[in-house]
């Protein structure tokens, strides 16, 4: 059974090292998602990448974004603004979800879009809740339960917070 393994890095950096350790052990970009509030405020930018997000969620499809290289090489970065939520980056299966018709005014903004990725909503409260503090959700696809333990072995080993796995919904 297809599963995602998710967490909560508290920071930039520790989202960094988290997806590197997945790289490393093998996760392809497609199956790697991560979200985080945008802080930037520069226009110097460490590596840029576009995204076609659809009408709705997602404004200004094609935006520039300040992140590492590490990041930068997940599929579908890109920029989010949320209405009612705010500006977000996300890369991966997410910014679909996220960017898709499923996120509305009505679903809830980043909750909507998790429910509808197959996270139980009280999950998914607190998930939104850390990512508007600053935190980053990262999410893995896993094939088998061999994937989803290294996956959540790499989460601990970097002290990654919240950590837990879901049956994955279509998006």
């Amino acid at each position: 059974m297809k599963k995602a393994v998710f967490c909560i890095a508290k920071n930039i950096e520790q989202a960094e090292h988290i997806v590197s350790q997945l790289k490393t052990a093998g996760f392809s970009n497609n199956d790697i998602s991560v979200l985080f509030p945008d802080k930037s405020s520069t226009k110097d930018f460490a590596h840029e990448k576009h995204t076609k997000a659809p009408e709705g969620a997602a404004i200004g499809g094609a935006t520039g974004i300040g992140v590492g290289a590490v990041l930068g090489w997940l599929a579908g970065i890109g920029s989010l603004a949320i209405p009612g939520v705010g500006p977000f980056i996300a890369a991966g299966p997410i910014m679909g979800a996220l960017s898709g018709a499923a996120v509305g005014a009505a679903t809830g903004g980043i909750t909507g879009a998790l429910v509808g990725l197959g996270i139980p909503e009280y999950e998914a409260k607190r998930y939104e809740g850390k990512i508007k503090g600053g935190s980053a959700l990262i999410s893995v696809h896993t094939e088998s339960s061999e994937e989803r333990s290294n996956a959540k072995e790499i989460f601990e080993e970097a002290h990654a917070e919240d950590i837990s796995s879901t049956g994955e919904s279509s998006v």
